[in-house]
């Protein structure tokens, strides 16, 4: 296929870099890329990761050499109309913002020179494409962010951020799954837990998916954590068409 490159990553995988600079188009491109591995079903493949510009293909080398590996992912053509997913999955994340729940939504208005309200009417008014996932257990990379909430990072990373916690880096945005070091500024909080190995499916998206965060109230973020807690809890999600924006 033009336009990527197969490089080894260690004994056991193989990196397929895009040489694309990173956009929604090729998110579209590496999710059929990853289709089309998983419908060729390759003898020794154990695992594939999406990445911004690459996907990093895992294998056994007793079942395929890497040589044969690279000649067969170099051979994965992907026709236009492969380009561009027909639906995408929408997921709702209801988000309490600013308090307790988010200890920088001030620093992040008085940095981008709004008011916090606009900085939640900003954060919450677009649909957001998830590019990748790490670096802990369903954390979503987000792109499609305002520029005018872009703020840097902590200078200190924080020992802990809470589960669930909603923050900004430079221009990315994201969740935090699960308690954990970090520098992002934070600006809410979900009461949705985004990753819990007990359950059929541990992970509510994946990459490629979509996100739209919901503004909820403290009465409304008890009210869901208690269902959450009880395991009542059905996290909305809908099927868009691609690019399009539902209300």
């Amino acid at each position: 296929m033009a336009g990527i490159k197969c490089q080894p990553a260690g004994d056991t995988a193989m990196r397929v870099q895009f040489n694309e600079d990173v956009s929604p188009e090729l998110n579209r491109k590496i999710s059929a890329f990853c289709k089309r591995l998983d419908e060729e079903n390759v003898k020794g493949v154990t695992e594939w990761v999406p990445a911004y510009q690459a996907v990093h293909v895992y294998y056994n080398p007793y079942f395929i050499s890497s040589e044969r590996l690279e000649a067969i992912l170099l051979d994965i053509g992907i026709s236009d109309s492969m380009h561009h997913k027909e639906t995408v999955t929408l997921v709702k994340i209801p988000v309490l913002y600013g308090g307790e729940a988010g200890p920088d939504l001030t620093h992040v208005a008085e940095n981008s020179g709004l008011s916090e309200r606009e900085v939640i009417e900003r954060h919450s008014e677009g649909d957001y494409l998830i590019y990748m996932m790490g670096f802990l257990p369903g954390f979503p990379y987000l792109g499609g962010m305002s520029d005018e909430l872009a703020t840097p990072r902590l200078d200190t990373p924080r020992d802990i951020v809470p589960e669930g916690s909603v923050g900004i880096a430079a221009s990315q945005t994201g969740i935090y799954p699960l308690a954990s070091p970090g520098g992002w500024q934070l600006i809410g909080r979900t009461p949705v837990k985004l990753f819990d190995p007990n359950r059929d499916e541990p992970f509510h998206f994946e990459a490629g998916d979509k996100i739209r965060f919901l503004p909820i109230s403290e009465r409304e973020y008890e009210r869901i954590d208690n269902q959450v807690q009880a395991g009542m809890f059905q996290i909305k999600k809908e099927v868009i068409q691609d690019g399009s924006v539902s209300n």
